[in-house]
């Protein structure tokens, strides 16, 4: 059961604390817990800090933090909750932690925001074909080169979503600021009702490829998803459609995207490639119609400022006993990142 003020640690990289913590809420944390200076530690292994770590009752963790397994959770025998302030928890979990029966919970809702803002421009950008007319530029192609192609424009578009996930979701949402748009989710764990309420119709991955115009993809990384985008999928989209990907580059076959992309039938806007990055070699790197961001639209800079706070968040509530508001489960990561 939780005390008045637990004892707590952030548990980080050294980079990654100072941009998750600034001054307000270095003094947040140590107003909801007891906590001890140092208030980070970037090495959990390190003996100095082992007297520290076995009083500790709850961890905020982000980028840098380790795989709590049996030996690490051995030296924490008070260790009730972690607070994942990022997304994706499955790097830091293990059998032994699950077992003891620990808390943990994620800020993967608070990172899905800028992603979906990023992939909302990302198919404004593809409905105007804009990032192709800014390499053209600086080729110093003509002006106008491919501006009086007709299905131009961002309206009366189809727009296929591949995973009703926190992002998927509020991609779906955002693009309610679009006129006759017609949105499509595929994923077979969504529920039907839940996708008609945020403003799209649920169908069959094959029966949406055909339809769309942008397949903006938004699954998680797991064994049964690599490559679900292959030459198959691929070769159903129609003529001049645009995927694009900010989830996880194993969802794509590169190779089969590039045969697509090089002909020029298919433009591509990939802020997430398997490897990442690609070779300097890779021919998708050149391709007029294929744009390449380094990793860009998760959290960044003044964002990260909002997995702070969402870690801080389930920490007040686990202070005050209320329910945690974004917990994982070890079931949960059988279909999520």
């Amino acid at each position: 059961m939780a005390t008045a003020r637990p004892r707590a640690h952030a548990v980080m990289a050294d980079d990654a604390f100072s941009l998750l913590f600034d001054d307000a809420r270095r003094q947040r944390f140590a107003q909801l817990a007891d906590v001890p200076e140092p208030m980070h530690i970037a090495d959990v292994d390190d003996p100095a800090f082992a007297a520290a770590l076995a009083e500790t009752e709850v961890l905020i963790t982000s980028w840098g933090a380790p795989e709590f397994d049996a030996a690490r959770l051995a030296r924490m025998p008070r260790l009730r909750a972690v607070f994942h302030a990022a997304g994706s928890v499955r790097e830091h979990v293990s059998e032994e932690f699950w077992a003891r029966g620990i808390t943990i919970t994620s800020a993967a809702d608070a990172n899905a925001i800028p992603v979906a803002e990023y992939t909302l421009a990302a198919i404004l950008f593809a409905g105007k074909r804009a990032l192709v007319h800014v390499r053209s530029q600086h080729e110093d192609l003509p002006w106008w080169n491919g501006l009086r192609d007709r299905s131009i424009g961002n309206l009366g578009r189809a727009i296929g979503i591949v995973g009703f996930s926190r992002t998927g979701r509020r991609v779906v949402e955002m693009l309610h600021c679009l006129d006759d748009t017609e949105v499509l989710v595929a994923d077979p764990f969504a529920d039907p009702a839940a996708v008609a309420e945020a403003g799209a119709t649920l169908v069959p991955l094959a029966d949406m490829l055909p339809r769309v115009d942008v397949l903006s993809l938004h699954a998680p990384s797991l064994p049964t998803t690599r490559h679900m985008i292959a030459a198959p999928q691929l070769a159903a989209l129609r003529d001049g459609a645009t995927l694009i990907n900010t989830a996880r580059g194993s969802l794509l076959d590169h190779d089969a995207l590039l045969a697509e992309c090089r002909t020029g039938r298919l433009d591509a806007i990939l802020d997430v490639t398997e490897p990442e990055p690609l070779p300097a070699s890779s021919e998708l790197r050149r391709l007029p119609n294929v744009a390449i961001t380094p990793h860009v639209a998760g959290s960044l800079g003044t964002e990260t400022r909002r997995l702070t706070d969402s870690a801080l968040d389930e920490l007040e509530a686990y202070v005050t006993r209320e329910p945690q508001r974004h917990p994982v489960h070890a079931v949960d990561l059988g279909k999520s990142a």
